[in-house]
């Protein structure tokens, strides 16, 4: 531990209420508090408790009517569950979803005027979830002292800034892929909340520069830190004994992504077309593509993968929430890849990355920051997109046994070098203690 003092912050989560994140990788809040580990949230928590941060998460759900409080298992850091204001409550009806309406549905076929007022409380609705009086409240009980926000291309972002200044407390965000506008307000109030903000937590350059030109932040006010993640407790296990209880056989070669089933944006059609060619150019070879996720898109994903009658496919249809079956599925593999249309800034590669696998990913936003050195950093990046292009790159590793092993060392060298929670931790502290006083 630290011998600085301690410094409290309070984390609160992107979108407009926890279950709209749980509920589309089908994990309970029950799950969350105990089991769930990893990803960006968990992984600033554990950096920042390495530097002597305290930090708190702050959730809001429609499913609670009173603040209610938990304890993180994993990580000891304090939950603190804040009900959904009423008048949120009463927009969110009619929506199918938080962020699109039905208005036919619930008015019947409206003109003018009135589907324009509609449009407006639509556009509202992510300002009014974030309950700032009960927020308020609770930053001061907890003793936080500055705010910490996921994304600040957000209505919420701009909440906490309203919120900030009230209360006397500096807001910071990061970015993790959020680089747009989900409503007219943003675009007016956007440009005034960045302004007013303490300071933004930026991975990729590419973000920096849009920064820049769309916003003319100037480079004091972002600081370019990246994803922490645990890479001591990230390692590979036996190959052997993986493929063994997964029931994949030795001779196989193993091509594995883990993550969410997002068709789009993480590009599995692109993949799901890769594989083909790989298959189809290596006829004869005992290939098997391993997948490990679920998601809003996994009963469309499963039409797709059944159409295509692909060999080698094996998809395990959960969220799985446990760090040694992740490493497991992980080191059964001989490369990873990622296919990604969009992303922010990526923690399953690096989590690959930290088991020793060469990674095959495309130009998506955060890769190239990740892979600076492409093949030096231990892997290959490929243009978003292009299906032969990913499996050419998949299959130049798999036709190279030894040289997949050098870049999977290579890959690990990278991962901790420069992910680590500790060095990771250390530069969030230095950043969010200094602009703080």
């Amino acid at each position: 531990m630290s011998n600085q003092a301690e410094f409290t912050i309070a984390l609160l989560h992107w979108g407009d209420l926890i279950e709209d994140f749980l509920d589309t990788i089908g994990v309970s809040f029950e799950a969350f508090c105990n089991e769930m580990t990893g990803g960006w949230m968990f992984g600033y928590i554990d950096a920042l408790k390495l530097a002597n941060v305290r930090t708190v998460l702050f959730c809001i759900s429609a499913r609670v009517t009173t603040t209610v409080r938990y304890t993180h298992k994993p990580t000891g850091a304090t939950i603190c569950v804040l009900p959904a204001p009423k008048l949120y409550q009463v927009v969110r009806r009619p929506m199918l979803n938080p962020y699109g309406w039905n208005i036919t549905e619930v008015f019947g076929d409206v003109h003018g005027i009135r589907r324009h007022l509609l449009a407006v409380v639509k556009d509202a609705a992510p300002y009014l979830a974030t309950p700032l009086i009960a927020l308020g409240r609770e930053l001061r009980r907890e003793g936080c002292q500055a705010i910490l926000c996921q994304e600040y291309e957000y209505a919420r972002f701009d909440s906490c800034i309203l919120l900030g200044k009230i209360i006397g407390l500096p807001v910071f965000a990061t970015f993790q892929g959020g680089d747009f506008q989900l409503s007219r307000w943003e675009g007016l109030l956007r440009p005034l909340t960045l302004s007013a903000c303490a300071g933004l937590i930026v991975a990729t350059q590419t973000e920096v520069e849009r920064l820049e030109s769309r916003y003319k932040l100037p480079l004091g006010k972002i600081a370019r830190i990246f994803n922490p993640m645990d890479v001591a407790n990230w390692h590979a296990s036996d190959r052997t004994q993986a493929r063994k209880v997964l029931g994949i056989p030795l001779d196989a070669q193993v091509v594995v992504y883990h993550g969410r089933i997002e068709i789009y944006r993480k590009g599995l059609d692109i993949l799901v077309d890769a594989w083909e060619k790989l298959c189809r150019d290596r006829p004869g070879r005992n290939l098997c593509l391993l997948l490990v996720g679920t998601g809003s898109d996994a009963e469309k994903f499963k039409q797709l993968i059944t159409q295509k009658q692909l060999p080698g496919i094996i998809w395990k249809n959960e969220y799985v929430r446990d760090r040694t079956v992740i490493q497991r599925y992980l080191s059964a593999a001989d490369v990873y890849t990622l296919p990604s249309r969009h992303e922010g800034f990526p923690v399953a590669p690096i989590e690959a990355m930290s088991c020793g696998l060469p990674v095959v990913a495309t130009d998506a936003p955060g890769v190239p920051d990740i892979l600076a050195d492409n093949e030096l950093s231990g892997g290959i990046i490929v243009p978003r997109e292009d299906s032969t292009a990913l499996a050419q790159a998949l299959g130049t590793i798999l036709d190279n046994q030894p040289w997949g092993y050098e870049l999977g060392k290579r890959a690990r060298d990278r991962a901790e070098q420069c992910f680590s929670l500790a060095a990771i931790g250390q530069q969030l502290r230095e950043l969010i203690v200094t602009k703080s006083y």
